[in-house]
């Protein structure tokens, strides 16, 4: 992603974006300490490169 949009995509941003898809993830033993716990979102740049990937990989 980096070389073709000129900024890096985390795997959090793709494990969000998948979930917005409705994409099956396996199970994450990482999880948060608290309920109360937020992450940051997913800029929308970001998320329509990641969708564009996931068209691309046939995976939407």
């Amino acid at each position: 992603m980096q070389e073709k949009y000129g900024f890096h995509v985390t795997h959090l941003n793709i494990a969000k974006t998948k979930r917005k898809c409705g994409i099956i993830e396996r199970q994450n033993y990482n999880l948060p300490k608290s309920e109360d716990s937020r992450s940051p979102e997913t800029p929308k740049k970001k998320e329509e490169a990641i969708i564009e990937a996931f068209k691309a990989f046939q995976m939407i």
